[in-house]
């Protein structure tokens, strides 16, 4: 076969879409010994996303997310002879000559319309021309599944869910003397709670600042708290709940932190939370419980799926309950001991190379029509 992916999302943001774009491609590069792949990037991205001679890589003038994007793409790929095309940004061309494949991530944009900015909502509101013009959906999880078939109205036969993975370097590490390191250039304390994302409103901080405040007040916890990811939409809010709460000192924005440095800080973390409203996924906890960091996440959308019973489950707007979780995954070093083990073995079950080899049993579905 002859397959294509729009890789373009790599370069303009290295998180979310754009991590599971390099991650999927390098485990195709991996176990598939038979197929071409043209992988289509931007004309400014530079990142060499798999170096394999099975490979090719094409560079497209369209940028991700513009307004014209479905047509100008129809224009760009028609001279391609290829006999499947894969959109993991889930929007596709207009029109193509092969079928297609679109990834759903999630989609909290139908279900959280007043997180989106009106740009954002102008863009995502094509999501369901594009579920019914693909020939197959992939969905992260068996949640955006359901989201998919009760929010599109498509067939479920029409979907495969395939689970996303940590990346590999993300593991235990003894290191002392780099993660020392590390706390000192983030200017992190030996105890620290640790949220990795984007900064936007589905991310729920608020209710993390709150709860973080009476962790402080209640429990008299001087331990800080490091919110390490970019800013996105709608991101102000944050700024004044810390000013309302007095968090100024408490709370250390660290901004977007490569993976390189991101397993250490999971690492030197004393825990990890996560209480988004909805994730398509979440990569974080798996992350985090890979590095054997103790996790608590919200108790809705994917994130029980990913968790399993090896973290602390949370409703995303009960502020005691998530002080008392906290808490406890602080200070009880059984409870401690116990989510390490159960995080170690539920972060084994997710991997990429299955993942690639389950994406590529839909490439060959597709393709044979």
């Amino acid at each position: 076969m002859r397959i294509g992916i729009d890789a373009r999302l790599v370069y303009y943001h290295q998180a979310g879409i754009g991590q599971y774009i390099l991650r999927l491609t390098q485990a195709l590069a991996q176990i598939d010994h038979v197929d071409q792949f043209i992988l289509f990037k931007s004309r400014k991205d530079k990142t060499l996303i798999v170096d394999h001679p099975r490979f090719k890589l094409d560079q497209l003038w369209t940028p991700s997310h513009h307004r014209f994007e479905r047509w100008a793409l129809s224009l760009e790929l028609a001279p391609f002879a290829l006999d499947v095309l894969h959109s993991p940004d889930f929007i596709p061309p207009a029109r193509t000559r092969c079928p297609s494949v679109i990834t759903m991530h999630d989609l909290a944009f139908l279900l959280y319309p007043r997180f989106l900015t009106r740009d954002s909502a102008r863009y995502y509101g094509q999501v369901d021309v594009a579920a019914r013009q693909a020939d197959h959906i992939i969905a992260v999880s068996e949640s955006t599944k359901r989201d998919t078939v009760r929010l599109l109205g498509v067939p479920p036969q029409k979907i495969t869910v395939i689970h996303e993975a940590a990346h590999p370097l993300f593991t235990p590490l003894t290191d002392d003397e780099t993660l020392a390191r590390i706390r000192v250039h983030y200017r992190l304390p030996s105890d620290f709670v640790l949220f990795v994302s984007t900064i936007e409103p589905r991310k729920n901080l608020p209710t993390l600042l709150r709860a973080f405040r009476r962790l402080r007040d209640n429990y008299k916890s001087q331990t800080l708290l490091a919110i390490a990811g970019r800013r996105g939409w709608l991101s102000e809010e944050v700024d004044g709940v810390i000013a309302d709460l007095k968090l100024d000192n408490a709370v250390r924005f660290l901004g977007g932190v490569p993976n390189e440095e991101l397993v250490y800080l999971y690492n030197a973390a004393r825990l990890f939370v996560l209480p988004s409203f909805y994730e398509g996924f979440g990569l974080p906890p798996l992350e985090a419980m890979a590095c054997g960091t103790p996790v608590i996440v919200s108790n809705v959308s994917s994130l029980p799926e990913v968790v399993g019973d090896a973290g602390l489950l949370v409703h995303p707007e009960d502020v005691e309950g998530l002080t008392v979780a906290m808490w406890r995954a602080l200070t009880d070093e059984d409870l401690r001991r116990e989510l390490r083990e159960k995080g170690f073995k539920r972060a084994r079950t997710f991997s990429w190379q299955r993942a690639a080899r389950e994406t590529l049993d839909v490439y060959r579905k597709v393709a044979r029509g």
